[in-house]
């Protein structure tokens, strides 16, 4: 009730109402999360709750540049209409002054818990900046929340020694049968990043268990937005190392989201690394987040924008969306990344093409447009590069090209109407499969949504993200092959 929440909290409440409304809804993204108005960066709280789905962001309401951090809200019954509600935090408390930070949600006894950091950041009297992260609690009915008056219940100081006060965040919940376990990234003495085990009973009172794994400056500094769960036979870790170099094309430089995969003993809350993968390959992807929904799957949703190359709009009123949610499985020993199935309820008017021939540049009638899904088949590998250009006209367009003899998959953007020196291009290998019949494939899923492209490669065997904020109607879609390539192709439009 708004008689019972902080001032600063209702300031913003009172914004929110006038603001997402005064957006045009041409604006924003058809199907996928955007910031309701100001910043948007992190998904927090990707928990259900009352039979749905709850979305928490990080959030500055107040300009579209990142700022003192609060939690916006929405929620959804099927993944893909979201209701955007009322902000849930506010840095409003001693103990969060300096912005209320990512964190995650749960339900228990009846009730929505957020978990969160708080970041406490002053200047003392003999003039020493003082600057703490502390995890913090939230309770409340899905709409509103009061923290606790235990607040914080973590500190820096619980965590192994050596290890850093200043960088200790990041909270992900979850309950076991013999308790309530939570992971948050931290910075170990090395300088580099490393993920703590904490347990408690009852969300209020916490003890340190042990560090699950640590970075030991191979995979970047500092280890944010932890998430930790089995997927098939395996166990999961999935960090967002900060300052990570190249690796070849599995990894890029700078903000990076990566699967650990392993496997765990819950006696001895003992983690034992196996290999790593990258989450995403694309331009615009970051600090991703996982809930189990009741039918048991594992959903995924990621921020998708980067930190090193914000190209919102200037006249734009909000800046941030989230990535489509997917659907996590283990298969052949990779995690395969797949749309919610219930996107699919959406889908009209379909266009469907078999065993066509691309020989040069090739537009195909009913193929258009910047809301859209396209399924591609590419058979009879007689070329060198391939191509789909969209969000295309004579000014205009961001490109796919698949490279044959390299087996991999480039995203180029560099005429999508940039007009800032930003990173434009990206590669990943990518071998065809095999179809039944042993015959080679590749086949690419491909989402827009305005201003948004989330390709799924072989069966979502790999995936890649990017932003390209084109004019509208740049909405051409031509398919380019230098040589001779067969397709299947089939088009689907959204009614959301």
């Amino acid at each position: 009730m708004e008689h019972s929440i902080s001032p600063q909290l209702l300031k913003v409440r009172r914004m929110e109402r006038k603001q997402i409304h005064d957006i045009p809804k041409e604006e924003r993204p058809a199907y996928h999360v955007s910031a309701p108005t100001g910043w948007i960066n992190d998904p927090n709280g990707f928990s259900i709750f009352q039979e749905q789905c709850h979305l928490f962001f990080q959030y500055h309401p107040f300009s579209k540049k990142w700022g003192p951090m609060h939690w916006g809200h929405c929620t959804s019954k099927d993944f893909i209409k979201w209701e955007y509600l009322p902000c849930a935090l506010a840095p409003d408390k001693s103990y969060d002054e300096g912005g209320c930070y990512s964190g995650s949600a749960i339900e228990a006894n009846g009730e929505h818990v957020l978990i969160y950091t708080g970041v406490i950041d002053r200047y003392l009297d003999d003039g020493f900046h003082y600057y703490r992260q502390v995890q913090c609690i939230a309770k409340g009915d899905g709409i509103d929340y009061r923290k606790n008056e235990q607040n914080p219940v973590i500190t820096g100081e619980s965590a192994p020694a050596g290890s850093s006060l200043e960088d200790f965040r990041d909270p992900k919940v979850w309950k076991e049968e013999d308790g309530y376990y939570l992971a948050a990234g931290s910075r170990s003495e090395d300088g580099s990043g490393q993920i703590l085990l904490y347990r408690s009973q009852n969300l209020d009172q916490w003890e340190y268990v042990t560090v699950l794994d640590q970075s030991r400056n191979k995979y970047g500094k500092m280890w944010e937005c932890p998430d930790f769960f089995p997927l098939g036979d395996k166990q999961i870790l999935m960090v967002s190392p900060q300052d990570m170099r190249a690796f070849g094309l599995e990894f890029h430089n700078g903000n990076n989201s990566i699967f650990l995969y392993g496997q765990y003993d819950k006696q001895s809350h003992q983690f034992q690394r196996e290999k790593v993968t990258s989450v995403d390959y694309g331009l615009d992807f970051y600090a991703p987040q996982t809930l189990l929904t009741r039918d048991g799957r594992r959903i995924l949703i990621g921020w998708m924008q980067s930190w090193d190359a914000n190209i919102t709009p200037v006249s734009f009123q909000w800046s941030g969306m989230m990535t489509i949610p997917r659907e996590l499985t283990l298969e052949h020993g990779k995690i395969y990344q797949r749309p919610v199935k219930e996107l699919e309820n959406y889908r009209t008017d379909m266009v469907r093409y078999d065993h066509l021939q691309i020989t040069g540049a090739t537009a195909l009638e009913n193929i258009q447009g910047r809301v859209l899904e396209l399924l591609l088949e590419i058979t009879g590998f007689e070329f060198e590069h391939f191509q789909i250009r969209f969000a295309r006209n004579h000014e205009y367009e961001t490109f796919l090209q698949y490279s044959r003899r390299k087996e991999c998959l480039t995203i180029d953007r560099t005429h999508s109407g940039i007009d800032r020196d930003v990173v434009c291009r990206r590669k990943m290998e990518l071998a065809p499969m095999e179809d039944e019949n042993g015959k080679k494939v590749l086949k690419l899923r491909i989402l827009l949504d305005k201003y948004s492209v989330e390709v799924f490669a072989n069966d979502g065997e790999k995936v890649m993200s990017s932003l390209f904020y084109t004019p509208l109607e740049a909405d051409e879609i031509v398919f380019d092959c230098d040589q001779t390539a067969w397709v299947n192709i089939i088009k689907y439009s959204f009614e959301i």
